[in-house]
């Protein structure tokens, strides 16, 4: 079973940006190496992992402000954050899920 690196990194980021969280970047390489795209997932993770810490300190920001009555942040913004930062969290264990599931998987193949 071979993963196509550059079409899954192409996606994530089409995803992304339908999302509105992100604008694409310049396209991967059709002929990355393995030491570079190693470097990319990494990053790409990375870089998630971080939007989705940033999504939850700005939620708790909103949610402070708003439990402290103050008039310059609603009530539906600090809603619609909190179930942006909800939606960004559970898609990062979800795929933390896939990633362990994986890996027991190639562990217990026979060598």
């Amino acid at each position: 079973m071979k993963i196509q690196n550059t079409g899954l990194y192409q996606e994530m980021q089409s995803m992304a940006s339908q999302a509105g969280r992100i604008q694409p970047e310049t396209k991967v390489p059709a002929q990355a190496t393995a030491a570079t795209s190693s470097a990319q997932f990494g990053d790409i993770l990375s870089n998630a992992l971080n939007n989705v810490a940033d999504l939850q300190r700005d939620t708790k920001a909103k949610v402070t402000a708003v439990e402290m009555g103050d008039r310059s942040v609603s009530l539906a913004e600090a809603m619609i954050a909190k179930n942006k930062s909800s939606v960004a969290f559970e898609a990062t264990v979800q795929v933390r899920n896939k990633l362990v599931e994986a890996y027991k998987d190639i562990m217990s193949m026979p060598v």
